[in-house]
């Protein structure tokens, strides 16, 4: 699989993918998707979703190949954790 070259600016590039974030997947998968993974294009707002990682990236360049794919974990500030420190309660 070639990668895709970015075409933003990082800055550019994380404030789409927040945008999108924010506006298509907080509001219809939280919470009932926490913990999972969300590959979304920042360019067309095409995403796709699983508790894999790569599963949802690889998923979203196979139906989109020339995506600009923004990872992002629902549901969680950060995609991955470093350290100790207090959970995210599950009820």
């Amino acid at each position: 699989m070639a990668t895709a070259k970015r075409r933003y600016s990082k800055e550019e590039f994380a404030r789409r993918g927040r945008a999108l974030y924010d506006k298509v997947i907080r509001q219809t998968f939280e919470p009932s998707h926490d913990g999972q993974f969300a590959a979304i294009d920042i360019e067309t707002g095409e995403f796709e979703i699983d508790a894999k990682d790569l599963e949802a990236v690889h998923r979203l360049l196979e139906r989109l190949p020339k995506a600009q794919p923004w990872l992002c974990r629902i549901g969680f500030r950060s995609l991955r954790r470093i350290g100790f420190g207090p959970r995210k309660a599950r009820a």
